[in-house]
């Protein structure tokens, strides 16, 4: 494979040889910061890259949703396992799968690198998957196929503890694949712009929306033809997703000529320890007053590694300078730290005060992402609705949603390609609104789909009670639904994709796996306080005899009243976000000095 593989010498004055002939020499490039926008272009990077990460990304998508659309259907199905376990089974893939996002950024970051990860988990994922179609295949690995007649005896037979033990090992290794793309197919697409140039960050911004409009058509197709196929036959349902893997894990090998590699610096915790330790031992120490620069007061030695660029001094969190203050016998006579947990680079300094920043701001999504758990309640009121579309199509229950979706795939292009530029002729800002405002307005679309949708609930309900049939279905269409649905359309993309965009561009260069981990884990933790506000609402509102909101009976129950509870908390929520925002400080950035000698083109 050949690749341009960013790393970094040390510096060394009068380095003047020219790009072309360090590729002569060397056979490659050293760094992204020192590859202007004509030799990145000149060597096919950005957007050249694209067709490859993006096609990858889009069938490594449309193959985990299409394995997972009608996954907990398959298990009542086909395991004959009761709808507590096959909900259990999938909340732990749904986990599991979440955290090991966390731990394979680390991994990436630190050690290995964006693309080694990404193709591990591609290579787990396609596993995964095989073994799974296997289970549609092969009748000796699920149990005996059960009639209706048997289900309502209660005499189907379960799975069989080595039947079992080949789905939880395809599961595994689901969620190993799952833990290792998700958090580093986005960094990865970022690392092959220029990110210290105007062009370049317009790409980045222009990236992040087409990337999300190609991820809502993979929920389109999963959530229409795939889950069809699937009912139709598990195993041609479960084929289709594992071949797509395939295809997608060729396209990404045939792009590995044109990509940035950005080599891993190591632990990025015990940077954040050794911080914390030194400012805490010289605590003590005197700064100089805002604005008075001292030379050679604070430690900044010159990168040696592969950040693209590197943060400047700033006042904010003030106290966390006094880590970067240089004593006496501190430093090696070639400009080196003696010792790391005595002194740290002003680098090391601002990268400790990006992650204390983020992390208020990153607790708002947790309470923010909340309307988005509400799925279930959406499709009982689908349920009890009128969904034909004439007098004989009916729309399928599971692809009630595929309206937000409809909404996002239109709206997408559209804001990226009309409203952005006419934004920022307005603003004369680059985007034209700044992240935090896109992440603000998003939640006030969220706000706004819980109200509407208390509003078109409680009309549902009067209209199902009103006409008190049999079966308890609304005189209304199913279309209703629709405000709701495109306002959370909306929220996605300004919320949700604002978010991904906030950590890729906020966290420090190396350590943008992490931050793209960071979102998975707030859907995490946010459907487990879903879970909680669910159970105690449904404990304590049909209490004395009150009207429990969450009746398993639709038309019995007030759910109007816990989707305002949702919109009540988004509100407060709302105004935490403002508190944080309004306190946040955007990461400056200074470019490096374009001093450095180029390594070149490294064979692997």
């Amino acid at each position: 494979m050949i690749a341009v593989k960013i790393s970094k010498s040390n510096r060394s004055s009068g380095s003047s040889q020219s790009h072309s002939e360090s590729v002569e020499e060397n056979g490659a490039v050293s760094s992204a910061s020192e590859i202007d926008s004509k030799q990145r272009e000149a060597l096919g990077l950005g957007w050249k890259a694209m067709p490859f990460i993006l096609g990858n990304e889009t069938f490594e998508r449309l193959a985990s949703f299409g394995i997972m659309a009608n996954f907990t259907l398959y298990l009542l199905n086909e395991y004959n396992v009761s709808q507590v376990y096959a909900a259990a089974k999938f909340g732990v893939w749904n986990g599991v799968s979440n955290f090991l996002t966390l731990i394979c950024a680390f991994v990436a970051d630190a050690y290995i690198g964006k693309f080694l990860t990404i193709v591990i988990g591609s290579f787990a994922s396609l596993l995964g998957m095989l073994m799974v179609t296997l289970t549609a295949v092969m009748p000796q690995l699920r149990p005996p196929h059960c009639t209706d007649e048997q289900r309502n005896h209660g005499q189907c037979m379960g799975p069989n503890g080595n039947q079992l033990a080949f789905l939880h090992l395809a599961i595994f290794w689901l969620a190993v694949g799952g833990g290792g793309i998700r958090p580093c197919n986005i960094p990865f697409a970022v690392d092959q712009f220029d990110s210290t140039t105007d062009k370049g960050r317009k790409q980045i911004n222009s990236f992040f929306n087409w990337y999300y409009t190609s991820f809502t058509i993979v929920l389109l197709i999963t959530s229409t033809v795939v889950a069809y196929v699937q009912t139709v036959n598990w195993a041609w349902g479960f084929a289709i997703p594992t071949i797509c893997m395939f295809f997608g894990i060729v396209l990404l090998f045939t792009g590995t000529r044109i990509y940035v590699l950005v080599v891993p610096e190591g632990s990025v915790f015990s940077s954040v320890a050794q911080v914390c330790v030194v400012a805490y031992k010289k605590r003590r120490l005197q700064l100089p007053a805002d604005g008075v620069e001292v030379q050679g007061f604070f430690y900044d030695p010159p990168s040696k590694k592969t950040a693209v660029s590197k943060l400047p001094l700033t006042s904010q969190l003030r106290f966390l300078n006094k880590a970067a203050v240089i004593e006496k016998n501190e430093i090696e006579p070639d400009g080196s730290c003696i010792n790391p947990w005595r002194l740290c680079s002003i680098q090391q300094v601002e990268q400790v005060k990006c992650l204390m920043n983020i992390v208020p701001v990153w607790a708002s999504a947790v309470v923010g992402f909340l309307p988005m758990q509400v799925g279930t309640f959406v499709v009982g009121q689908a349920m009890r609705m009128d969904r034909h579309l004439g007098p004989i199509f009916e729309i399928p229950i599971p692809s009630v949603g595929v309206l937000s979706l409809i909404a996002m795939a239109i709206f997408l292009p559209i804001y990226d390609c009309f409203l952005v530029p006419k934004l920022e002729k307005i603003t004369k800002r680059e985007g034209g609104i700044t992240i935090l405002q896109r992440i603000g307005l998003g939640n006030i679309c969220s706000i706004l789909a819980m109200v509407v949708a208390g509003f078109i609930e409680r009309k549902r309900r009067a209209s199902a009670i009103l006409q008190a049939n049999p079966k308890g279905i609304a005189a209304i269409s199913v279309l209703w639904l629709a405000p709701q649905l495109i306002l959370m359309g909306f929220f996605e993309i300004f919320s949700l994709l604002g978010f991904i965009e906030f950590y890729n561009k906020q966290f420090p260069d190396h350590m943008r796996s992490i931050g793209n981990s960071l979102v998975f884990l707030a859907v995490s933790v946010a459907s487990y306080l879903n879970s909680l506000v669910v159970t105690i609402v449904h404990s304590y509102t049909g209490k004395n005899g009150g009207t429990n909101w969450l009746a398993d009976d639709t038309n019995a129950g007030k759910l109007d009243n816990f989707y305002f509870l949702i919109a009540g908390l988004g509100l407060l929520n709302f105004i935490y976000f403002l508190f944080s925002a309004l306190r946040y400080r955007y990461k400056a950035r200074e470019k490096l000095e374009p001093a450095e000698p180029y390594h070149g083109i490294q064979q692997e």
